[in-house]
């Protein structure tokens, strides 16, 4: 089997991490052999942070420029940051909303319109999948599930060897109950809008 190689990244808060280790957890309940790493920015919330899913038979947790399979971008400059990562053939699902950092926020670097990073994937890869995830996040009436809705985004865009019903089981099983049902409800929305 070869292996698959699914990077994810966010902004601290966003839940990425979560994402990634919910995958990697539904990827060992489907019998597969999986491999997860994390890289924290330098904030807790707020910094980057990078986690990367390797299904298969993957012996290191790192992926180099060119090796992606999938880019899981939960903030659109953010997925132009980690373009190297990609070759032609990569995948990427990115959220067009913008969570501009910090040095945005008070005046000291400026930020590309969400319209314009799209439009530079879209003319470097083959097949770029963007929507408005914190949006649907909101209409799951949880704006803390953004982390879902990609997860479904990713389940309807790639082709991974984990069966939908066993993600949705370790979602069921692995997050907070309070927040189950919106969780459930925000990964199929994310489904819908890349399907």
């Amino acid at each position: 089997m070869s292996t698959q190689r699914i990077v994810f990244v966010g902004v601290g808060g966003q839940g990425n991490l979560l994402a990634s280790n919910l995958l990697g957890q539904a990827a060992l309940e489907a019998g597969r052999h999986v491999v997860v790493s994390e890289i924290h920015g330098m904030a807790q919330r707020g910094g980057v942070v990078e986690s990367a899913v390797l299904l298969g038979e993957a012996t290191s947790p790192i992926v180099s420029n060119g090796e992606a399979d999938v880019l899981v971008a939960f903030e659109p400059v953010e997925a132009l940051r980690l373009l190297p990562k990609a070759n032609k053939d990569t995948l990427v699902i990115t959220n067009t909303r913008p969570l501009p950092p910090f040095t945005v926020a008070i005046g000291m670097a400026p930020y590309p319109e969400p319209e314009k990073s799209v439009a530079y994937l879209q003319k470097k890869l083959k097949k770029v999948v963007a929507f408005d995830g914190q949006d649907l996040a909101e209409k799951a009436l949880n704006p803390l599930s953004l982390n879902m809705v990609m997860l479904g985004a990713l389940f309807a865009s790639a082709k991974l060897p984990i069966p939908v019903k066993t993600m949705k089981k370790v979602i069921r099983s692995q997050t907070k109950k309070r927040f189950v049902e919106s969780n459930l409800k925000a990964f199929d929305l994310g489904f819908q809008a890349a399907a």
